[in-house]
């Protein structure tokens, strides 16, 4: 399927290539890099890293939504992305993404230099984004989850897995238009690890190509999801973290995922290059 998305000023030819979106969490507890890039010195040495490995995208997060983690006041949450934002919007030339659910803060952040807003609750928990999204011309990433992250994995009961979803982001999308999203900015996202077992995280994986029917490009995220090493054992191995992480972004790709939203940056974009030859030999 052929998408050209739009952010701001910004447009992004899917049609392809798979676009990378790297992941900078600017927070003490997030699952696999908490405190890593907490300090602006150190995220603005991660965003270079990623972007000179082959980032088209930095997802810039301030509150972890790893499994039972609580949420955090909205002005700790700009205290600890907008300074990032600003910077890195400063120095560097790429398409910055807020993640976030919470409409000040995206309003905040795309004032500061951001061009997309990533909401894991797909409108759910503050509806106000899509507004701010639409006023701003930006792009919207809309996830799926069940609830919030301290109880999401005590909500895992679909009648039926890929149809749930698919209405879920159906309504998350139709909100979104309706407060005057260009249908071309937005992207959707099943939300892996979100409120979700692992054997529905397989189901989705190979699924995937199902909720074309949205009409929309399909981001995904399972970078060292839990989900994975449960699979390969129950350890916490790095290398086979990756090599999970791997496997699964290469069959998200075969069944059209657009974007890969990813921890590895380098590493990943291998992956996709090959699964782009595949899919698009010639």
């Amino acid at each position: 399927m052929r998408y050209k998305l739009i952010c701001r000023d910004k447009e992004i030819f899917l049609e392809k290539k798979t676009h990378i979106m790297g992941i900078l969490n600017v927070t003490p507890d997030s699952f696999h890099d908490g405190g890593n890039y907490f300090k602006l010195d150190d995220a603005l040495r991660q965003t270079e890293r990623m972007i000179i490995e082959g980032a088209d995208i930095i997802d810039i997060g301030g509150e972890s939504t790893r499994p039972g983690s609580f949420a955090v006041s909205e002005e700790e949450e700009l205290n600890r992305v907008i300074p990032v934002i600003r910077e890195i919007a400063k120095r560097f030339n790429t398409l910055l993404s807020i993640d976030t659910t919470k409409s000040r803060v995206a309003e905040v952040a795309l004032g500061e230099g951001a061009s997309m807003v990533n909401d894991i609750s797909g409108l759910k928990f503050d509806p106000r984004i899509a507004e701010v999204a639409s006023k701003h011309r930006a792009g919207l990433v809309l996830m799926h989850t069940p609830s919030r992250p301290i109880d999401m994995q005590y909500k895992t009961q679909y009648s039926s897995i890929i149809k749930d979803i698919t209405l879920s982001l159906a309504k998350s999308v139709r909100l979104a238009e309706e407060k005057g999203v260009p249908p071309e900015s937005i992207v959707v996202d099943p939300g892996f690890g979100f409120g979700k077992t692992v054997q529905q995280n397989l189901t989705l994986l190979k699924n995937l190509e199902e909720f074309l029917v949205l009409k929309k490009p399909i981001l995904i995220g399972t970078s060292r999801k839990s989900f994975i090493h449960k699979v390969l054992g129950g350890s916490r191995d790095a290398e086979e973290e990756l090599a999970g992480t791997a496997a699964t972004v290469a069959i998200a790709i075969m069944n059209y995922a657009s974007i890969i939203r990813v921890h590895d940056v380098l590493y990943m974009k291998n992956v996709a290059r090959i699964a782009d030859a595949v899919l698009h030999p010639n």
